[in-house]
């Protein structure tokens, strides 16, 4: 089982379940809250992670974007660890399992909800399994011309954050983009930093991530920016809605942001950035948390 285990990655679902638990925390200040919906929405996100990395483990094999050149963790696929036939069939079953497990959310969530939704969040879902895939796996891969960073923004942050959200209040509420924005963009973060990491073995395999397009220096201060911008966004919709000093409880997070941020400016070796993709991911999770706490305080 520990290929498997590898190739789904568990340090990954931290970051992913914190966009989910964003939206089940904003949903509880308002009053609304379900246990069940959150249950299901945290099933139907691990499902979509996991099968996000095993896509991403067979598409770098396949197309040939894992070498010996490359820094990071040895993938499965690219290792013989597991036959690239059998990682198929374990996305499609994934696929499958994600897609069950959203319809069942979307049933039980929406009940009373116009029906028009329903068809929204499926195609939603749907979007999110293609996307899932579509990023190294297929023949035009949207992660190899740098568009991962707005896949992640979108999925991680808006989507994650709203979606999650009116699936307890049936409410749409458009403020939420701030500290759903803020969301995403930590998760941009850390695909940046495990991109800096992989800079010159995605050059050398024509992988054309941002930093890769940008080059070192420059995708640095892209990442300086991300982690302002995204600081910014929550304090912003925390002035608007501020309901007493517990609601700033979020900042204890920021250190650790900026110590992120000091780290990949500093550090040159690959194998002294790798844990810096573990911190930031917990980093994000602990702010989603604290915020969460402030919020329903």
């Amino acid at each position: 089982m520990n290929p498997w285990i590898e190739a789904a990655r568990p340090r990954t679902l931290p970051l992913a379940l914190s966009c989910i638990l964003m939206g089940c925390f904003l949903a509880a200040s308002s009053g609304t809250f379900s246990w069940p919906v959150a249950g299901l929405s945290v099933l139907t996100t691990i499902l979509l992670q996991v099968l996000s990395n095993f896509a991403n483990d067979y598409g770098d094999a396949v197309n040939g974007k894992d070498t010996e050149l490359r820094e990071g963790p040895r993938r499965a696929v690219h290792s013989g660890h597991i036959q690239a036939s059998t990682m198929l069939k374990a996305i499609i079953a994934f696929s499958i399992l994600a897609l069950i497990s959203g319809i069942t959310l979307l049933i039980i969530a929406l009940k009373g909800a116009p029906a028009n939704v329903f068809w929204v969040f499926l195609g939603i879902g749907v979007a999110c399994i293609i996307a899932a895939i579509t990023y190294t796996a297929g023949k035009r891969p949207y992660g190899y011309v740098g568009l991962g960073d707005l896949s992640v923004l979108i999925f991680f942050g808006w989507v994650g954050v709203l979606g999650s959200s009116y699936l307890h209040t049936h409410v749409w509420d458009w403020g939420l983009l701030l500290p759903a924005s803020s969301c995403g963009l930590f998760a941009v973060g850390v695909l940046n930093i495990n991109n800096i990491r992989d800079i010159e073995s995605d050059k050398a395999t024509g992988k054309n991530s941002i930093p890769v397009r940008l080059g070192r220096e420059k995708a640095i201060a892209y990442h300086w920016t991300i982690l302002i911008i995204g600081m910014l966004c929550v304090s912003v919709y925390t002035a608007e809605h501020f309901s007493g000093y517990t609601s700033l409880i979020f900042l204890l997070s920021f250190p650790l942001f900026i110590k992120n941020g000091l780290a990949i400016s500093r550090l040159k070796k690959a194998n002294e950035l790798d844990p810096y993709l573990k911190q930031m991911a917990l980093s994000t999770l602990l702010f989603v948390i604290l915020f969460g706490i402030g919020v329903v305080l």
